[in-house]
């Protein structure tokens, strides 16, 4: 690995610590809560389709509403965090996905239970970017990689417990009491951050925001556009996240019940493997790239085609139904997306000054929602255009990952000659600080 493209200490950066491992720890709470009550339809699609009498398109409307909110928002999140600091934006958050969870429980109409997923979307959407500008102002940059990969591990844990957990309360207690319940963990996280959080440690506040207006906002959004590693990271994200984000949030339980002939149980426990699978590999990717930077790209690109491959293994098999053994080994493949999609922060991070970071952030955790917003769209028109074909329905899955790897393979060069160029200046002008 070039020393030209590995992280950098700078004099200016946080000392990390027992604190900072405190603080960011609350942060990274919120983020496991709205994790747990954003992939809780994923474990009651089947019986959300049933409690409001809807089809494949509709059930599927859930999903992309809340993602095309999520989505929606994150360049404005971005901007809000730049401005307004962790600790407001995080409070409105919990507050929304809060309210979201508990209507959601409440509602007796489908048009009650969107508006409820379009609220907790937009809660959710103020979470993970506050929760990486956290990381990114109590840690040392070289640090950077791995807290941000964490951060993401923990989401998953999140997904775990609406998969083991949230699954089991709502067939043991009901609809309205599981996710009704599950929203308290909304009141107890809210009270933990309102009592210790912190937008950064004492000396290292960030210089005051002098520029408001649209103007200052036209200017965030296009100057962190305008690096190509911001727009390397968006498409990184776009290609790497979408296909486990499909399967967890909605479509693969119905696959593997109804497609592949497997009992809810025996389907549970795929979903979970996906996530443990996410953990175990998240861990792995945030040692090898806060070690060697040079492998972000290579991992990215791996994950990508072992993702197409093992999606072609299983819809291409040519028996009724796949074999264990595969449908195994596609959930574990499935799990290296999420960790696969947090290094596109890696090449936005490293792009943009810290006065930008939050909105450079916010374009490209766009990218996977997007994609996943498209292919939740795409898999459920095409199940009902098919009668349930689910081979000709995951079909989409391939689309989204060859054009989202046409345009990684496009910007790749210049995103890492410009991030080489931006470390040796850095270097370059500590040389020359004056003592």
């Amino acid at each position: 690995m070039s020393s030209a493209t590995a992280p950098v200490s700078l004099p200016g950066d946080p000392p990390g610590g027992k604190k900072a491992v405190l603080v960011w720890g609350i942060g990274v709470a919120v983020y496991f809560v709205a994790v747990i009550f954003r992939t809780s339809l994923g474990v009651a699609g089947l019986d959300a389709a049933d409690r409001f009498h809807v089809n494949a398109s509709a059930l599927s409307t859930f999903s992309i509403l809340q993602l095309l909110v999520y989505a929606g928002m994150q360049i404005p999140v971005g901007l809000m965090v730049d401005r307004l600091g962790t600790k407001k934006v995080l409070t409105m958050g919990v507050v929304l996905f809060t309210i979201g969870q508990l209507g959601f429980a409440l509602s007796p109409t489908y048009g009650m239970a969107l508006a409820s997923r379009a609220l907790l979307g937009c809660g959710d959407a103020l979470t993970f970017i506050s929760v990486l500008r956290l990381g990114t102002r109590w840690f040392p940059a070289r640090r950077g990689p791995l807290v941000a990969q964490l951060a993401g591990l923990v989401g998953m844990a999140g997904n775990l417990v609406s998969t083991l957990v949230l699954a089991r309360l709502l067939h043991s207690v009901g609809w309205t009491a599981a996710f009704a319940g599950s929203s308290l963990c909304g009141v107890v996280v809210l009270v933990l951050m309102t009592l210790f959080l912190k937008d950064h440690p004492e000396g290292h506040e960030p210089e005051p925001v002098r520029h408001t207006g649209s103007g200052f906002v036209r200017q965030q959004i296009a100057l962190s556009w305008r690096e190509p590693g911001t727009r390397l990271g968006l498409w990184v994200h776009f290609t790497t996240q979408f296909p486990a984000m499909v399967f967890l949030l909605l479509w693969g339980l119905p696959f593997l019940v109804e497609a592949q002939g497997l009992s809810r149980a025996t389907a549970g426990e795929l979903l979970t493997l996906v996530v443990l699978s996410n953990m175990a590999v998240g861990l792995l990717y945030g040692q090898i790239v806060a070690r060697h930077h040079a492998a972000r790209l290579p991992l990215a690109l791996g994950t990508v085609g072992a993702t197409a491959t093992a999606w072609a293994a299983t819809l291409g098999y040519p028996g009724e139904h796949a074999p264990m053994w595969l449908l195994v080994v596609l959930c574990t493949v499935l799990g290296a997306c999420g960790p696969a999609s947090m290094i596109g922060f890696d090449f936005a991070r490293p792009a943009n000054p810290p006065e930008r970071q939050g909105t450079a952030s916010g374009i490209t955790n766009m990218g996977g929602f997007v994609a996943s917003m498209t292919t939740l769209l795409a898999i459920g028109i095409l199940l009902d255009a098919t009668d349930q074909n689910y081979r000709v329905a995951f079909s989409a899955v391939f689309v989204l990952e060859a054009v989202g790897l046409w345009q990684i393979l496009r910007l790749k060069s210049l995103a890492v000659r410009r991030e080489r160029e931006r470390v040796v200046a850095s270097r370059v002008e500590a040389v020359h600080v004056p003592v």
